[in-house]
């Protein structure tokens, strides 16, 4: 269950790095997503009025990620729905990068992307509201300079499942 209460919210400027109790999902932005430390990793997360389970099948779903993936033109897999061990290439910035999916549950999976660990990726559930989830994906504290280009894929991805 998603607990906004014991995650540290962090405040990212690019070249600052610096942790922060200010948010900076707030402001200019017009993101409903949020940006919260877990760790070692920027949790980016934005609810959706999905189930879990349609949520989770939405981003598992490889067809669907250059639609709402602001990095990704295109993708190429024998595998629509990812599952451990799924491979393929993406399609970045006019490059094609292999990536294969190193662990997968259903609602979870995370991947490597041209041999280096990417973002992993999550569908929280609430308890009591079975018709909306949280969506997250999780971004390694050296590349915090992605979470923007993540906000932006979240709120592609909810106006896609919502609509």
């Amino acid at each position: 269950m998603y607990d906004a209460n014991v995650r540290r919210i962090v405040n990212y400027r690019p070249g600052c790095g610096g942790e922060s109790t200010g948010r900076f999902d707030r402001g200019e932005s017009e993101s409903a997503s949020t940006v919260v430390r877990e760790g070692t990793t920027l949790a980016v997360g934005r609810d959706v009025g999905a189930a879990p389970a349609v949520a989770a099948e939405r981003l598992r779903d490889t067809r669907e990620w250059p639609d709402w993936g602001p990095a990704i033109a295109a993708v190429e897999s024998d595998d629509r729905y990812v599952i451990r061990g799924t491979r393929g290439r993406v399609r970045v910035a006019g490059a094609w990068l292999p990536f294969r999916v190193t662990a997968c549950n259903g609602r979870r999976w995370d991947w490597r992307v041209a041999g280096v660990p990417a973002t992993g990726h999550r569908v929280d559930s609430y308890a009591g509201d079975p018709e909306r989830s949280r969506v997250v994906v999780e971004v390694p504290l050296v590349a915090a300079w992605y979470a923007p280009v993540c906000r932006r894929a979240l709120d592609r991805f909810a106006a896609l499942i919502e609509s």
